[in-house]
């Protein structure tokens, strides 16, 4: 499936904390494959905010006044796609660690996922990967695995499409960033198919990089979640699972 073909059901969203130094390569890149952009501006208090309203071409931008979370800037700009009347989102990061030119994969993997949703799975072992993101992401599949029974090979990914049907209506727990993973579970739950394609990262080194993980404060916040989301599997997930497995066997009988 070509952009062509997708040209008014597919958009990108960028959620956007003070990321000035980046943002603009990352729309530049972007404009390359689709048009169609979203910008979310998560309260930054650096010079993005005036370097998205001087833009020469036409982007839309949401924005609110303090920081939120990117979750809440996630479910902001997904609201504003639904609005527009697209049917497929994809979220890129917009500190540069993606590359624009991996989007035609997502496009192409929407042949055989149109209705799912389509993860970036990153190398994990790609130069100056910082050591907290590969334990955090062997730590989100483990967990993911068990509220789902799904393996995916990287659930803390920013990378991914989405099937914007899925998301009406949703409420999330958590506003931080440890909301994708909410979504994957929610989704796996309800019986949204989540596949995969390969993509690229760029981790630039330690003095360069703008970091907004609080390795304490956000472990904590993840371990909670996740014993939610356990018990969420239970009572929940489980059980959802089951009575689909019956519709379809008594379909076939």
């Amino acid at each position: 499936m070509s952009y062509n073909e997708l040209d008014r059901q597919i958009c990108v969203i960028i959620p956007t904390y003070n990321n000035a130094s980046t943002i603009k390569r990352v729309i530049e890149d972007v404009e390359h494959y689709c048009i169609n952009i979203i910008v979310v501006n998560d309260g930054c208090t650096d010079n993005t905010t005036e370097f998205l309203n001087s833009l020469p071409y036409s982007i839309v931008v949401v924005s609110y006044p303090h920081n939120k979370g990117k979750g809440y800037a996630l479910v902001s700009g997904f609201k504003k796609a639904i609005a527009l009347g697209y049917t497929y989102a994809i979220t890129i990061d917009a500190d540069g660690q993606h590359f624009a030119d991996d989007l035609p994969r997502f496009f192409e993997a929407l042949k055989d996922n149109p209705n799912g949703f389509i993860i970036g799975c990153r190398n994990l072992t790609e130069e100056n990967m910082p050591r907290q993101n590969t334990f955090a992401n062997r730590f989100s599949n483990f967990w993911f695995h068990l509220q789902t029974g799904i393996n995916l090979p990287d659930t803390q990914s920013g990378y991914r499409l989405y099937t914007l049907s899925s998301l009406k209506g949703l409420n999330l727990i958590t506003s931080r960033y440890e909301s994708e993973l909410e979504l994957l579970v929610y989704a796996a739950w309800t019986g949204v198919k989540i596949t995969s394609v390969v993509v690229k990262v760029y981790y630039p080194p330690a003095e360069e990089r703008v970091s907004h993980f609080r390795p304490v404060y956000d472990f904590i916040r993840i371990s909670v979640l996740n014993t939610v989301l356990c018990v969420g599997a239970l009572v929940y997930g489980m059980p959802c699972k089951i009575v689909r497995t019956l519709k379809k066997t008594i379909h076939l009988i």
